[in-house]
Order: structure tokens, then sequence, then C-alpha cells
């Protein structure tokens, strides 16, 4: 039977926790042995920001147009930071007036230039930002995520005495 912990015993702070969690939401956990805690952090939290972005499309991670719900959306870690990246150069090109990147509007294709140019009458764009209650809830989905993962990288940065490893 292992000794029992003395609440002096626990470090008053683990930076390396707190910086993996920071990396992948349940990984300071893992570090710290509880993993069973480190799973349903990591499946909770990434099942979250998916689910969002499943719902509303990958324009709800959109460090341009909504820089105040990606910095919520951004505390999930480098996984929303990868799918801004591939949002940003893969989904947007540049508006052929402003020169500045961004989503197709109706009638749009892209021009042999890679800009947005007027297409053939009927034509789609390549894809179309989601509108109204989707995207809505895709974007909070996000954002609730990178929260979540706040208080995880808090709850991993200063661990409780009382905790069981493997749990």
């Amino acid at each position: 039977m292992p000794a029992a912990r003395d609440i002096n015993d626990t470090p008053a702070m683990d930076p390396v926790a707190g910086i993996l969690a920071l990396i992948l939401p349940g990984a300071g956990h893992w570090y710290q042995g509880q993993t069973k805690r480190a799973i349903l952090i990591g499946a909770g939290i990434l099942g979250l920001f998916f689910g969002g972005t499943l719902i509303g499309g990958i324009d709800v991670v959109d460090s341009r147009q909504d820089r105040l719900w990606f910095l919520g959306q951004v505390l999930v870690g480098p996984v929303a930071l990868a799918t801004d990246y591939v949002h940003q150069h893969s989904f947007k090109a540049p508006d052929p007036i402003t020169n500045k990147p961004r989503s197709p509007m109706p009638g749009e294709v892209r021009g042999p230039d890679g800009r947005w140019a007027p297409g053939a009458a009927g034509s789609r764009p390549p894809y179309s930002k989601s509108l109204g209650k989707m995207n809505e809830i895709g974007t909070l989905y996000g954002t609730v995520a990178g929260m979540l993962n706040l208080v995880v990288i808090i709850d991993a940065l200063f661990p409780s005495a009382g905790r069981k490893k493997g749990s």
C-alpha cells in the first residue's frame, strides 16, 4: 500500500504540464500520470472543437474576420492554428480590388490568376461560407472548447494533492 501523500508533497506549480496542456488538450494530465482523465479531456475538448467545425464549416475558425472569437479558439492549441492556416491559405483568395484574402461571394470563382472573379451565369463558388445559426453555433462550439481548455491548462498547471495517479 502506497504511503499517504501529504498536501505539502504536491508541487505548487507544474509548468511542463501546463505547457503540454496548451499544446494538446489532455497532454498535461497524461504527463502527470492521470491517463483516464487525459483521454476524457482530450476527447471532450477536441470533439467539441471539431464538432463546431463540422456544424459550421472550416470558416468558423477565422483569425482575420472573427478575431475576437479566434482568441478563444486558439486556446485549443496548435489544432486551432493549423485549422486557421488551412482556412486562410486553401479556402480564401485575394480580392481583385483590395488584394486582401476573403471568402468567395455568390457567383464568383477562382480566376486564372488565383483571385476571385465573376463566374459564368449560374456558376457556384468553390465553397460558400456557412450562414446564420450554423456559423454561430460552430463558432461558439470552437470558442467554448478553447475556454474549457483554459480551465484544463490551469488544472494541469496547479495540480491538486488529492488526485490519484492513473485516474
